[in-house]
């Protein structure tokens, strides 16, 4: 997918655990919409984050009980945690790209790395603030799904 650059300035993150959208966050309404299209994606099932807050909903890949490639999860058991999107007074997404997309993505003001990665894989995506980066930010969401189903796999 091609990613076109962000507008407007990057909303502010916390500098302080856990790593958060400060501002500039997905209305309500679109954050619901991303939640209702993100959990019916293939193969995922929306779960509680190993790693995130509650509210935040993981993306799970249950059906993959062993995780070949800890880069592509953001936490460290299974089942596969590619992808956790925080609450709606929050709305970012944390989710784990090749190292090369998730640079690119970021330089392309869609996001930053997360805060407490332990790959440079796992980023930071913004909420997004109208419907053309719903779109967008659902793409990256696949992408990040598709690299961890795909590196996961056995054979």
């Amino acid at each position: 997918m091609e990613l076109p650059r962000r507008r407007g300035p990057r909303p502010r993150t916390s500098s302080e655990g856990p790593h958060r959208q400060l501002d500039r966050q997905a209305s309500p309404a679109l954050w619901g919409r991303l939640i209702y299209e993100a959990t019916n994606l293939p193969h995922v099932q929306e779960g509680r984050s190993q790693v995130s807050p509650a509210p935040s909903r993981a993306l799970l890949f249950p059906d993959l009980s062993d995780i070949r490639d800890r880069s592509t999860s953001l936490a460290p058991n299974p089942p596969l945690e590619p992808v956790h999107i925080h609450g709606v007074t929050d709305t970012s997404v944390h989710l784990c790209l090749p190292s090369e997309r998730a640079a690119a993505v970021c330089e392309l003001g869609w996001g930053e790395p997360h805060g407490y990665a332990d790959h440079d894989t796992e980023i930071m995506v913004y909420g997004p603030r109208d419907d053309d980066e719903l779109a967008l930010v659902l793409g990256i969401v696949q992408e990040s799904l598709e690299f961890a189903w795909t590196s996961n796999q056995s054979g």
